[in-house]
């Protein structure tokens, strides 16, 4: 049977509140990014491998307190100082010349009471930060950590993953993957988006033998996601 064409469309990331499953990996960051009040200094650093669910945890943040996201990588040296509480993302990613931007920022935030939450798949201690007064500010950030899955979070995360691309694998499929994949977001991410494209290339259900022979086979030959 000739193999149909398969987009890489983006999913339909659904990142609300009722989203969010909370487990033993996860429950420790839940707690602190969602009590701002209670954060040191008024700083957070929110840690996890990709896809380890950040990004939704911090619009959790974000839908309680109004605060404006930023990617580091698109922060700009002259921008305007926040008004709002704050999310750096990728903060590992900033480039050099805003470390005074973030300098200045995070002094001004902390003086006007507003928080300052900022991601990273590292603790702000091991990023490249060349300004030492930011470095040592953003070092004594207190650290919340996303571990990697534990089974009944790689169960929720591989049906959100499922769910955000409107998919429908057989129960025994879904319990296949949970029982074979790596404990890991981001092998998680990428089986799912794997049977996605293999599916609809070749025109199958997501049916427990084509979801093993299709992981199986990808198992195999990429030994690095173990």
């Amino acid at each position: 049977m000739a193999r149909q064409l398969a987009f890489d469309l983006p999913a339909d990331v659904r990142l609300g509140p009722e989203d969010f499953f909370v487990s033993q990996a996860n429950e420790q960051a839940y707690a602190m990014v969602t009590t701002p009040a209670a954060w040191p200094d008024g700083k957070l650093a929110l840690v996890g491998p990709a896809g380890s669910g950040k990004t939704h945890l911090s619009r959790l943040f974000v839908a309680m307190s109004g605060a404006r996201v930023l990617n580091a990588t698109d922060v700009q040296p002259d921008a305007e100082l926040p008004d709002t509480p704050l999310v750096i993302e990728n903060g590992e990613t900033l480039p050099e010349t805003c470390d005074e931007w973030l300098f200045h920022a995070h002094n001004h935030l902390r003086a006007h009471g507003l928080p300052l939450l900022l991601t990273g798949q590292t603790p702000p201690a091991r990023w490249d930060i060349t300004l030492p007064d930011l470095a040592s500010r953003l070092s004594a950030a207190t650290t919340a950590t996303i571990h990697n899955p534990d089974d009944p979070l790689l169960m929720a995360v591989l049906l959100k993953h499922f769910a955000d691309r409107q998919l429908a694998p057989a129960p025994d499929a879904v319990i296949y993957l949970q029982r074979h994949l790596p404990r890991s977001f981001d092998a998680v991410r990428a089986a799912v988006e794997l049977l996605d494209r293999e599916a609809l290339s070749q025109s199958k259900p997501l049916s427990r033998p084509f979801v093993r022979s299709v992981i199986d086979q990808w198992l195999d030959t990429a030994p690095h996601n173990g």
